[in-house]
Parts: structure tokens; sequence; C-alpha cells
């Protein structure tokens, strides 16, 4: 992680010295992110360890496109033995990559029994319930298929020796599979990616202090408003290869969560854990992703405390632990509307970032309406897209999303 050099001494008050030793020691912490939120090695794609319940859990995974297409998902679990997809050893040896892989995989195959009938399925039988808990438990998140084993942890390179691109990446799971998936994720993966200068800019705008320069400033603004812009011109290409019908009907209902979904309103119950008690948590979302909450934090974009403001801050607990503790940090530390309110170079710049943010969230409603609304009133025999009140984490996204793309349009210095 590149950070800052240190101003000169002669230049800092004891408390400017103090307040920025302190950010880098936390952001140190916090590990570095090469990639913006990706992970810094691409995820694994098989298991490292000769493990039968490993190979079960793989082997179930690469084939849920043609469990789900005849229909044989819940009998193939049902069948299963206590012990057929433990994890036991992966937790005694604390093996890190192949415990994101376990998340990710057995996040699939949990969803695929849950959603991948006629009629959801409100209990998960134990001997994929608990293996299930138990690696959600180690990744510090809910037992349910979140935005980082869907995205962040589920891609790989078609050719290592090149880059990240829509044109070279590569799932490992999928449900159905086919283009329209795979590009709907792939478009994500990507956008984490571009992102990563943004991030970075974030980080070190969070420890800019009253000895910063305006030049140094000015140079991070730029930064985020490039990456923003790469961002932007990898989320337009959404439409290209993935149709909102398909989207619809074979994509999004397998991302639903248990929490303020009326197809599941009795909750998910996970045999053998939570004292067999229903749980509730909300299903897989793009507001689950790290960027746009660390872009809010660095640049002081603040956002109204109304009924929708919990939905915005309950998504951090789908997140990963050092990913909500690095927005955390930066939302303690960054005081760059008061760096910038003198400055008619930066407060410009500052304008450029939040229209870019703004343009993101706008572009976001706009595939909502597209690829949800519409298609919601298109009578259909096939297939079902979930609940058309609620987007796939619980939340009237509709309304959430007009609501951010207007407080940051309104927050233009």
């Amino acid at each position: 992680m590149i950070f800052l050099q240190a101003r000169s001494e002669k230049n800092k008050s004891k408390f400017q010295k103090n307040r920025y030793t302190d950010l880098v020691n936390n952001f140190s912490k916090l590990g570095g992110f090469m990639k913006g939120f990706l992970p810094k090695n691409a995820p694994a794609k098989s298991y490292s360890i000769d493990s039968n319940s490993c190979a079960r859990i793989e082997d179930i995974c690469n084939n849920l496109p043609k469990l789900l297409l005849t229909g044989k998902v819940q009998s193939t679990i049902d069948k299963l033995s206590k012990k057929d997809l433990s994890i036991k050893q992966l937790l005694v040896n604390q093996m890190g990559q192949d415990l994101k892989l376990a998340m990710s995989q057995l996040s699939f195959i949990a969803h695929a029994y849950i959603w991948g009938d006629t009629k959801p399925h409100g209990k998960l039988p134990e001997a994929l319930a608990k293996p299930w808990v138990e690696v959600a438990n180690n990744q510090g998140r809910p037992p349910i298929l979140s935005y980082a084993s869907y995205c962040l942890d589920n891609w790989f390179l078609i050719n290592k020796d090149e880059a990240i691109s829509l044109e070279n990446v590569g799932l490992i799971n999928n449900f159905l599979g086919g283009v329209d998936e795979d590009w709907f994720v792939t478009i994500h993966v990507c956008i984490e990616n571009a992102a990563s200068g943004a991030i970075d800019a974030c980080q070190k705008i969070a420890q800019c202090d009253g000895a910063s320069s305006e030049k140094e400033i000015l140079n991070l603004l730029n930064e985020i408003v490039e990456s923003m812009k790469k961002v932007n011109s990898i989320f337009a290409r959404m439409p290209e290869k993935c149709d909102p019908y398909i989207y619809y009907h074979r994509v999004r209902p397998f991302i639903f969560g248990t929490k303020d979904n009326p197809d599941l309103k009795k909750g998910l119950i996970y045999e053998g854990q939570f004292e067999n008690k229903p749980q509730f948590f909300r299903g897989e979302t793009g507001a689950q992703s790290s960027i746009i909450p660390s872009l809010d934090g660095a640049l002081q974009i603040s956002h109204t405390k109304d009924h929708l403001r919990h939905y915005l801050n309950e998504m951090r607990d789908y997140m990963p632990p050092k990913h909500r503790k690095f927005i955390s940090t930066l939302e303690d530390s960054s005081i760059i509307k008061g760096l910038i309110k003198d400055s008619r170079k930066l407060t410009s710049r500052y304008n450029d970032c939040l229209e870019e943010i703004r343009a993101f969230r706008a572009m976001h409603l706009e595939y909502a309406g597209t690829y949800i609304h519409k298609q919601s009133q298109i009578k259909n025999p096939f297939g079902r897209g979930g609940s058309t009140i609620t987007g796939t984490g619980g939340t009237p996204f509709m309304t959430y999303l007009k609501k951010h793309r207007d407080e940051t349009e309104q927050q233009k210095k």
C-alpha cells in the first residue's frame, strides 16, 4: 500500500503528527487493496487439499446448472449425510483461500436449494446448513449469498498473463450459467478493478490535513474522477450481453435473501443451527460493494437519517470485516470538505467527483427500471423474477436508488 509521504515535521502541529501516524497505522492494519476490494491474488478455483468433503462440495457446485435444469438439486442435497460437506479440516488448518472458496460454493449450493424449485424451500438440511454456518462465522459474514462470494471471490483470469478485463475474466461458480449470468457478474468484477485507483485515493484523502498542499489534494481528486469514469464506462456495457428478460427470469431469482422477502415470509430454518429458529438475512446486491460507501466516506457525502438510512448501514454487515472497517476509518478521518472550501480549483474538481458518483447511481437506477420494473409488468408463464416490491437485498430499490442519486447531486459545492 502506498501512503502519502510524511510531511515536514516543522509544518505540523503535535496534533497533526499524531493524527497522521494514527491513520497510517489504522490503514496498515487493514491490509492493502491492490485491486480495489478484489483480493490481492486471484481467488482459488479448486481446493488445495485432498479432501473427500471438499471434493463433494466442488462437484455439486460445478454441476449446479445441470442439477437445476433437471430439478435434482433438492434430492441431491437431501441424500447427503451430515459429514459429506464437512469443512472441519479447512477450519482446523485455517486455510484462507480454501475457506473463501467453500463460502462461495456452499452459498451457491444453498441458494440453488432454496430458490431452485417451483416454490422456495424454507428449511435447509443440516448436512448443508452446518458447514455453511461454520464457514460464514469464519468469514465474519451471515450465512447467505452476499456480494463478496458472488463477485469478489468468484472469478479467474482466462489468460494469467493478461490484466483483468471483460475479455479476460471468467466465473468459478454459476447457477444456470450462460452468457447473461456471466456478463452480469464479470461486469461487477471489472468495476471493482477499475475502482482501485479511486479507493487508493480515498485512503490518501483521509490522511490529508491542513498541511496538505492544494496540488496534492487536486491530484487525489483527479484520480477519483478518472477511476470513476472507467467504472462508469464498464457499467454502461451491461446491456451488451445481459438481456433484461434473461436477467429477470434466469439470474435474479437465485440471489434473493430471506429478510423483507414476501416469497419467504417465515424466514429460513438452518437445521441444527440457531436453535432451529427461522433466520432473516438480506440477499446479494451491489449495495454490498464497498466502493460507493468508501467514496461517500472519503468525500464526506452524507445521507439523511430517514427510514431508508438503515438499509445503507445494514448492507455493511454483509461485507468482509476488513472492508467495512476501512469504510469506517475513512468516515472517521476525512476532513476533505474543510480542506477544499477556500479553493475554487479544488471545489470544482470535488464537484466532478460527485458528478461521476451521481452518474453511477443514475445508471444503477436506470438499470433497475429496465431490468426489474419493466420486466415485472410483462406476463410470462416461464420463470419468475422474485419479489417486485423489494430488491434482492430486501430494500425498496427504486426509492432507495433515487434517494442516494439525488442526495449526491445536492451536495455539490
